[in-house]
């Protein structure tokens, strides 16, 4: 018991456990005056106070914790406690110390583990661009930024834009290498960027077809050893000879670009000798070409070589290697899904979502063009061979039909038969074994081909003029496929030569809402509008097809006619003069144009029109007789004899282009040759009075001899006249008795046999009317010549018709072409 000592009272290890420190008391804050002081003043924010005793945690205050208020405690085993202070020395450092914390503060210090007191971290130092190795790191991206910007440019299509960057990239590359020389890092060039640069001016030059240029730019890429791979650009190489026509060269390149290509590279070596294949077909050399052809079917077959297979085989006129050429086209595989695949389930919505956002994505779209140049493919070789490979035409055609049929080109079996059809329309044969025949097999088909097949009747008859037919193929079109504009437009057609234009207009307008695009539905609805009188419709309808077809000559003709027919002539001209922009050598247009200036009184304009269209077409006699009076009446009576010659060719039974040629000499002075015309002109029609009464003037002033016997004639051609026109008098008034005495007289026998005289009464008046069978014809129609005709010396001549009237009355009328169906490119 001696060893044992008691704690003593003050020494209890448990003591200072239920010490309270008031400060913790957050419940009577609100009652605290100091605390709420602090809260409404500044006093709250003011730094906190620093220990007095720099390097202990414990100062000369007491620390605002439960256990600031006691002396520290020593442990049970006599081990100091953490953080206490003994015999005035702080705790010596341990050597496991937590990061960022520390138990002795120093002097004035606050805890900021974060280093947060210091402020913002002082900016980044720039890097010098002073040294060698920046500035090549900026020539570097100076010179991918320029390839850039003219990879763009080529891309937007300003390839001139495109070869400046090229060129300004090689400049900036050609620097960079000079500054690496100079820093003395010429071993670290950048080979691929020189080669981009490279690479990209001779694509330009190319493209900007520059091809000496482009070919030096290949060269130096091409000697460089450095460069690997740099052989297969001698196919670009020889693709610019062979856009230079230099095919010896480029077949001599293609063949050194295939040397250095290896085996395992097989499309690029394909794609070469099939270029190769193309140049000897250029050449003619088909046999060179049959042998790349034929390596490329056996290897990799595709459509394009296909094709141009059958092309050199029918060039030399093989037959049977045209008929083996044609299997392996139609067996080459297209590598596309079926449409069967795009066709959606009707319970699987999630399916139908798929398919609905596949249907018409880049895929399927590059799929339908292959399809659609295999098929064409097909067809234009078909329609090659078919003539060769048999006797007859339709035997060739029927035998590729038949090798179709059985080829996964089902669907094209039929269009080749209607190829042949429209085949038989282009040779003319329009007979029962020909295209009518072949068309009407298609009656009995699926509705698709029996409307193609009857719009092409349908069409077939309207051209023969057999509208009934041509109406009934047009209703069986459109019970087959009441959407095809075509045989809506047949159907128009055949109502519009009926003049029912309004019912016209109502197919016309079916067929623009099933196709907005329809051309010629369009401009058959503005014709219909105009024969309806409907002018400013019908001017609404050419305006969008103007905007559709900008150059179509039809259309501005129409378009200058309505305006005309508005009585707008200045908006008639403007139309007109756009429309010799595209036909500059139309003589009815400048004829037009012509008559236009003559009714505004530009007679220099009118007069310049008409000269251009008589030189174009100098048999229009609307155009000379307008030039013969323009020179008549400005008083060049000389020049306007030729126009008056060639109207008498053209019209040699007409005796007034006679006349005005004596006229023309009268007035010009030339008696004599005057009097041998109007004697010429007797000969030619004895009975013409005018030219007695100018003989008998002409011998008067001359004072010749023959005066008497022409003055003699002339009584005797006046008398004549007159009693003819007597007979033709009393032959109407006894016509008019007749008639009369028909409607107030009843039907019995005498009435009926009194009208029958009556008639041949009539009858034998114009009999007598008639000249005899030795008399030239215009001597009975003498009234005709003269009201056409007035001599130039009484009164100025008759302006004459407008040479597009013709034109204007007769429009032309649009039938409906099919394209592809009926006349396939």
């Amino acid at each position: 018991m001696e060893h044992v000592h008691l704690a003593a009272e003050e020494d209890d290890l448990y003591s200072g456990y239920n010490d309270y420190n008031p400060t913790f008391d957050s419940e009577e804050l609100d009652n605290d005056a100091g605390f709420q002081q602090a809260v409404r003043t500044s006093h709250g924010r003011r730094p906190p106070m620093t220990a007095k005793f720099p390097g202990t945690a414990i100062g000369g205050r007491a620390l605002g914790t439960s256990f600031g208020s006691r002396m520290p405690m020593a442990s049970s085993m006599g081990r100091p406690m953490t953080g206490a202070v003994q015999d005035g020395a702080a705790r010596p450092m341990t050597a496991v110390r937590a990061a960022g914390y520390s138990s002795a503060m120093t002097r004035g210090s606050t805890f900021d583990p974060l280093g947060q007191s210091k402020g913002p971290a002082p900016p980044l130092e720039g890097k010098s661009e002073d040294t060698p190795d920046e500035k090549v790191k900026i020539l570097e991206k100076k010179v991918n930024d320029l390839i850039e910007e003219s990879c763009l440019a080529h891309g937007h299509g300003d390839l001139q834009l495109s070869l400046d960057r090229a060129k300004e990239a090689g400049r900036k590359e050609r620097a960079l290498v000079r500054q690496r020389e100079q820093s003395g890092n010429a071993d670290h060039i950048n080979l691929d960027l020189t080669y981009s640069v490279l690479f990209n001016l001779a694509t330009q030059y190319a493209n900007n077809d520059m091809y000496a240029e482009a070919l030096n730019t290949y060269q130096v890429i091409v000697k460089n050893k450095m460069f690997s791979n740099a052989g297969r650009l001698k196919v670009n190489m020889a693709n610019i000879h062979f856009k230079q026509k230099n095919y010896p060269k480029a077949i001599k390149l293609y063949r050194m670009a295939l040397d250095q290509i290896s085996n395992s590279h097989k499309e690029m070596r394909i794609k070469i000798m099939q270029n190769i294949g193309v140049v000897f077909i250029r050449m003619g050399q088909y046999s060179d070409a049959i042998t790349s052809f034929e390596h490329i079917m056996s290897e990799c077959p595709n459509i394009k070589t296909g094709f141009n297979l059958i092309l050199c085989y029918y060039a030399i006129g093989d037959r049977e290697r045209m008929k083996k050429a044609f299997q392996k086209l139609i067996c080459v595989p297209l590598g596309i899904d079926e449409e069967d695949k795009y066709i959606p389930p009707n319970d699987d919505t999630h399916a139908n979502l798929v398919i609905e956002a596949i249907k018409n994505d880049k895929l399927h779209q590059m799929e339908r063009e292959r399809k659609a140049l295999a098929e064409k493919f097909i067809m234009t070789s078909a329609k090659l061979i078919a003539p060769a490979i048999e006797a007859t035409f339709a035997a060739g055609f029927d035998w590729c039909v038949d090798m179709v049929k059985s080829s996964q080109y089902v669907e094209l079996a039929n269009d080749l038969e209607i190829n042949k059809a429209i085949t038989y329309l282009r040779q003319r044969d329009f007979n029962q074994v020909g295209a009518v025949e072949t068309l009407k097999t298609f009656e009995k088909k699926d509705s698709r081909v029996k409307s193609a097949a009857a719009t092409n009747l349908s069409f077939l008859y309207f051209l023969e003029k057999d509208y009934d037919q041509a109406d009934r193929y047009a209703d069986l079109a459109m019970t087959a496929d009441r959407y095809n504009p075509a045989a809506l437009i047949n159907k128009g057609n055949t109502v519009f030569v009926k003049k029912d234009y309004e019912k016209a207009a109502e197919f016309y307008k079916e067929a623009l809402r099933n196709d907005s695009s329809c051309t010629e539905a369009l401009y058959n609805l503005g014709l219909t509008y105009k024969r309806l009188g409907r002018l400013e419709e019908s001017l609404d309808c050419f305006l969008k097809l103007h905007a559709i077809l900008r150059n179509s000559a039809q259309v501005m003709w129409q378009l200058a006619n309505l305006f005309e027919m508005l009585e707008d002539p200045h908006q008639a001209i403007e139309w007109l003069m756009q429309l010799i922009t595209v036909t500059p050598t139309d003589p009815q247009v400048l004829a037009k144009l012509g008559e236009l200036y003559d009714s505004e009184g530009d007679k220099s304009q009118a007069f310049q029109y008409y000269q251009e269209s008589f030189r174009y077409f100098p048999s229009n006699i609307d155009v000379i007789e307008w030039l013969g009076a323009y020179y008549i009446d400005t008083q060049f009576c000389e020049k306007a004899i030729q126009y008056f010659e060639r109207a008498t060719l053209i019209q040699p039974t007409q005796v007034k282009w006679q006349l005005m040629v004596a006229s023309c000499y009268r007035r010009s002075g030339n008696y004599q040759k005057a009097l041998e015309t109007y004697k010429d002109i007797h000969r030619k029609f004895p009975e013409n009075v005018e030219c007695l009464r100018f003989l008998v003037r002409l011998c008067t002033d001359m004072g010749m001899k023959e005066v008497q016997d022409y003055a003699t004639k002339l009584k005797k051609v006046e008398k004549m006249k007159e009693i003819r026109e007597q007979r033709v008098k009393s032959a109407r008034e006894g016509s008019t008795r007749g008639t009369r005495r028909e409607g107030s007289a009843s039907s019995d026998s005498g009435h009926s046999s009194h009208g029958t005289s009556a008639k041949g009464e009539r009858l034998s008046a114009k009999m007598r009317a008639l000249p005899g069978s030795n008399e030239p014809y215009e001597a009975s129609s003498q009234r005709d010549i003269d009201a056409s005709y007035v001599d130039p010396l009484g009164a100025p001549m008759e302006r004459p018709k407008t040479a597009a009237k013709k034109r204007n009355e007769d429009d032309d009328f649009a039938d409906e072409e099919l394209g592809d169906d009926l006349l396939p490119e």
